[in-house]
């Protein structure tokens, strides 16, 4: 994929070049009289002094905003934003950030829509409130690979859940990988005994043996398969490649977005400029910020790193301009629709609740 954008990357650059004519600059006017003595030389020289003035561009200044922002704890949420707010590239558009934690997508929708949270970050599970009319995205962060469908002693194989207890978290990743994987194999969640809990407690049920199997996301899939040599990974991410993407995104209240578009594409801007430092092999600095932020060793954060393919802003952003992003939506849509997870009908066109042009103006 990365291959792909680098090209049309480079084909859009080359098209961008044009000449541009000298700007001509009107004839000095004649000396007086009684001036005729003074060296021509020096309106001459002074010429190009007042050209080089005019010439030198105006630096753009923002209205300053603070932003109430929502994330995760674990490196996939903060990886952009953290380095964004950390080398100063919110400052550079004028926008201050307040950090919020919680614990899934839904919950920060919730926060959204009751007003103390202004955008904030979701993972795989949670945009199929968005297909539902609930949030619009403004900005693609990655391709996650970081969630897990894990089983416990004895249980090697996504049937062996069959009648067993299976902690998830609804409304999120947890649950999407959940009923893909069940769907896979031939069953739903009637075949199993589903318990709904939060994400912390699901690691707790699970290394205490509360529960048979579990599906969660990263930094709890990787803490659980580390603590328990018994466990088994039956599926993640990657096994539905085929047929549907694992996105992550950053998401609006659709009221916000119709009144604060230019506020937006400050913030992916400030966004794209991080992901372009972050995803350029700067995983341990990022690494570092994400640790101070949610109170973890740094070696445990770390290792959250190959958990997806983290694009650059330059790639988000010229894949928003030539389809390439619409399509990863469009594909995760049919997963929800094929799952039965969209309510509403019709379904809407991807552009419906997907900021395409925020992404593209972004990139400018």
């Amino acid at each position: 994929m990365k291959k792909v954008l680098s090209v049309l990357l480079t084909l859009a650059m080359i098209a961008t070049f044009v000449g541009c004519g000298a700007k001509e600059e009107p004839a000095a006017p004649a000396a007086a009289e009684t001036q005729e003595q003074a060296p021509a030389e020096n309106a001459e020289e002074a010429a190009p002094v007042e050209e080089e003035q005019e010439a030198a561009p105006a630096e753009e200044t923002y209205e300053p905003v603070t932003l109430h922002v929502a994330y995760m704890p674990n490196y996939g949420s903060l990886w952009s934003v953290l380095t964004a707010k950390e080398k100063g590239y919110f400052e550079e558009v004028g926008i201050t950030v307040e950090m919020v934690e919680f614990a899934d997508g839904p919950t920060i929708i919730a926060a959204m829509e009751s007003g103390s949270i202004d955008v904030g970050y979701i993972g795989q599970g949670a945009h199929k409130l968005c297909i539902n009319g609930q949030a619009s995205i403004f900005a693609l962060s990655h391709i996650s690979n970081g969630d897990a469908l894990i089983g416990g002693p004895g249980i090697t194989k996504v049937e062996d859940l069959a009648g067993k207890k299976v902690a998830y978290s609804s409304g999120s990743s947890s649950e999407d990988i959940l009923v893909n994987s069940l769907n896979a194999a031939g069953m739903t969640m009637d075949d199993i005994e589903a318990v709904d809990m939060d994400a912390s407690a699901i690691v707790t049920a699970m290394l205490s043996g509360g529960v048979d199997a579990c599906a969660t996301w990263s930094p709890n899939s990787l803490k659980i398969l580390e603590e328990m040599s018994d466990a088994t990974k039956l599926t993640d991410n990657m096994t539905f490649k085929d047929t549907t993407v694992s996105l992550a995104s950053w998401i609006v209240m659709p009221s916000y977005a119709e009144e604060h578009k230019d506020i937006l594409v400050r913030f992916a801007k400030a966004l794209f400029k991080a992901m372009d430092y972050a995803a350029d092999d700067h995983y341990d600095e990022v690494a570092q910020y994400v640790a101070t932020q949610v109170a973890q060793d740094y070696d445990s954060v770390y290792e959250q790193r190959g958990d997806a393919d983290w694009l650059t802003g330059k790639e988000v952003s010229e894949g928003a301009a030539n389809g390439l992003v619409e399509g990863y939506y469009e594909t995760q849509k049919q997963g929800f629709v094929a799952a039965g997870a969209v309510e509403v009908d019709p379904v809407p066109a991807v552009s419906d609740y997907v900021m395409l042009d925020v992404m593209i103006e972004a990139g400018k």
